[in-house]
């Protein structure tokens, strides 16, 4: 895992914000990523975790342009996907490749499973009509599922079904990278477990590159390589899955994993769990130096003047604090 397959550099995702009747006046807009660089390595599982509103799920929109960028470029292979026209998109669309959050919503009713796997099969020319009854089939036993249901639609299947069915047809295209956004969140407990082993198994056993976004650590931590934290639209801790969430560096990060359960009562009666005061700041108006300082109960007065940058915070780690090293 030495060569980077995609690069995102000071990528930028703001949705404007209009009022007017007759005439629309720009008066805002809400800054969903602001500023977020990252590099994700051939055969990587990165772990994207955050609390909710904190631009996750737009950053994965934008990495597969389904949202145009504000500013910064989203680089696959070499290739900017921004400045990409129709018929480079529609080639890089095989390298690159979603499982959404819900595989209720995320899969057309009116198509069987047979259609919905063998229509990116025709569309991008992977094999000929007389041959896509056998790719089918190898891409359903691929996932775990019998190639009798083919011919079934998905209100037939249970939920943990239909996320196989959604990772299937995201295998189908033989993508380079996968952004899976949220793809266990809506799954029991017992369903979660098999999905990840299943994620982890095709990861290795095909060299795929995984963008895993969760707010689930304990998840993350099960199948990441490396984590990295966003708090309203930027990264503030990138390092080492087990690194990160066993010795956090960020406040935030802390209060994160401070809120994991341990499945032993004994250590959870004696754990201290950080309450984070106040919510999270709108994104219309962010404040002022670092995002983060009014809620961190670490903050001086220097937080409020500067924007922190990413810094080494440790051997291949990093994180966006003014305090780091002056805190425990």
């Amino acid at each position: 895992m030495t060569e980077n397959i995609l690069e995102l550099r000071d990528v930028r995702t703001h949705f404007p914000i209009f009022t007017g009747f007759l005439v629309k006046k720009q008066t805002g807009s809400v800054k969903a990523v602001d500023g977020v660089t990252l590099s994700v390595r051939q055969g990587e599982v990165l772990g994207l975790v955050g609390e909710s509103g904190c631009g996750k799920s737009t950053l994965a929109r934008t990495i597969l342009q389904l949202v145009p960028t504000t500013g910064g470029m989203v680089v696959l292979n070499g290739r900017n996907l921004g400045e990409a026209s129709r018929e480079e998109m529609q080639l890089c669309r095989r390298d690159l490749q979603m499982i959404f959050q819900d595989p209720y919503a995320s899969l057309n009713p009116r198509m069987t499973v047979f259609a919905a796997l063998a229509e990116p099969l025709l569309v991008h020319g992977i094999c000929g009509k007389s041959e896509v009854q056998s790719h089918v089939e190898e891409l359903m036993k691929l996932v775990g599922l019998a190639p009798r249901f083919a011919r079934k639609y998905p209100h037939e299947f249970s939920g943990g079904q239909r996320q196989r069915i959604a990772i299937a047809r995201a295998l189908a295209l033989k993508p380079k990278v996968i952004v899976a956004d949220e793809p266990v969140s809506a799954l029991d407990v017992s369903i979660q477990a098999q999905i990840l082993n299943l994620l982890s198994e095709l990861c290795t056993g095909m060299n795929l590159t995984l963008i895993f976004i969760a707010h689930d650590l304990s998840v993350v931590r099960h199948i990441s390589d490396r984590v990295a934290v966003m708090y309203l639209g930027k990264i503030v801790e990138l390092g080492p899955a087990l690194d990160v969430i066993d010795r956090p560096s960020h406040p935030y990060t802390k209060a994160l994993v401070s809120a994991i359960p341990v499945p032993n009562p004994d250590i959870e009666r004696t754990r201290k769990r950080i309450v984070l005061a106040g919510d999270p700041p709108s994104p219309i108006d962010p404040p002022e130096g670092c995002a983060f300082h009014p809620r961190c109960p670490h903050a001086v007065d220097r937080c409020r003047q500067a924007v922190p940058p990413l810094v080494a915070a440790g051997p291949g780690r990093e994180a966006a604090c003014i305090r780091l090293g002056e805190i425990s």
